[in-house]
């Protein structure tokens, strides 16, 4: 039989969990050459900014082991021409979409979400806290749980109620649970983890930083276990919260780790550059290992390894239960 592989991401249901994560699909079209993106849990957008933006110089991706650097710098057009073509393009095919914005005070983000209050299409809004605040000598806005509630709430308070706000969380922060119930407690419905951990390499033959900004954002298998560990951290401090897992996932059994921890929705990145099948491809892997395990609901695997040693699996109790006389 198979499994229901739907999920709930605040009050709205995705028919599965597998969604692109933020920046590795632009907005879609490109994916769309290779497969109906209905097949998507959803899709994240690039994080849309205010002002077009060209991002920084090039080189701005470099191959790490088991995983890659970038520091792209959130290149994209900008909210008036996302508003005009992008984001119709996707509402127009009813694609579910989660819009990711990003911005450099507490005042863009307000007015970005004020753009997007009232535009049809949008499923849910990501806030890209990984974003330097440059009111505050550039302190990225997901390094203090003070700052990334203020953005939340503003956000908040502006976007339409039946759209959830998603905060996304940095990973190299002193506690991100610490960071996550601020983010909660100003209004954020889910929230996203992690964003890229930020990484280093040096080109040993040019004798220079591989990266023209020096820095990027390492992403790829090598940051599965720091996504794991917070998608842990946060799910067991705040159980009844909605968690994307995102970070280095390339199979189902990635997908299905982040699952286990706390996840109820899982982002695809880095794997998409090299397969752009991916998503589907993970989905299925994923239903897959759930049916083997004798799962008839994805929602009875979330969190399920939390549960003590011994104790036997939620589906598995159901299903007493329901046989007992």
């Amino acid at each position: 039989m198979a499994v229901d592989m739907r999920t709930f991401l605040a009050h709205v249901e995705l028919a599965n969990p597998i969604t692109t994560a933020a920046g590795c699909a632009a907005s879609g079209r490109e994916l769309a050459q290779f497969f109906d993106l209905h097949r998507l849990g959803a899709l994240a957008t690039r994080s849309i900014t205010m002002a077009p933006r060209a991002g920084r110089p090039t080189p701005r991706m470099a191959e790490t082991p088991s995983g890659m650097l970038n520091a792209v710098g959130l290149q994209g057009p900008g909210i008036d021409a996302f508003l005009e073509r992008e984001l119709p393009w996707l509402a127009q095919r009813g694609i579910r979409t989660i819009v990711s914005i990003g911005g450099g005070t507490v005042a863009e983000y307000s007015e970005l979400a004020r753009r997007l209050a009232d535009a049809p299409g949008v499923t849910a809004l990501e806030v890209n806290l990984s974003c330097p605040n440059i009111e505050d000598r550039g302190r990225v806005f997901a390094r203090e749980g003070s700052a990334a509630a203020e953005v939340i709430a503003s956000v908040r308070s502006i976007m339409r109620y039946d759209v959830p706000v998603v905060a996304k969380l940095a990973p190299d922060v002193a506690d991100i649970v610490a960071v996550a119930r601020a983010c909660v407690d100003a209004g954020a419905d889910a929230l996203s983890m992690i964003n890229n951990p930020l990484g280093m390499a040096i080109d040993t033959e040019a004798l220079r930083p591989s990266l023209a900004a020096v820095t990027g954002g390492l992403s790829g298998p090598a940051v599965l276990p720091i996504a794991v560990r917070c998608v842990w951290q946060v799910h067991a401090a705040l159980p009844g919260v909605p968690l994307i897992g995102v970070g280095g996932v390339m199979t189902g059994a990635d997908a299905f780790q982040l699952i286990l921890a706390g996840a109820c929705a899982v982002g695809v990145g880095t794997a998409l550059f090299h397969d752009p099948y991916a998503c589907l491809r993970i989905e299925r892997e994923l239903e897959d290992l759930l049916q083997t395990r004798g799962f008839q609901r994805l929602a009875d695997a979330v969190g399920l390894a939390h549960r003590p040693p011994g104790s036997a699996p939620r589906h598995l109790l159901v299903d007493s239960e329901e046989s007992s006389p």
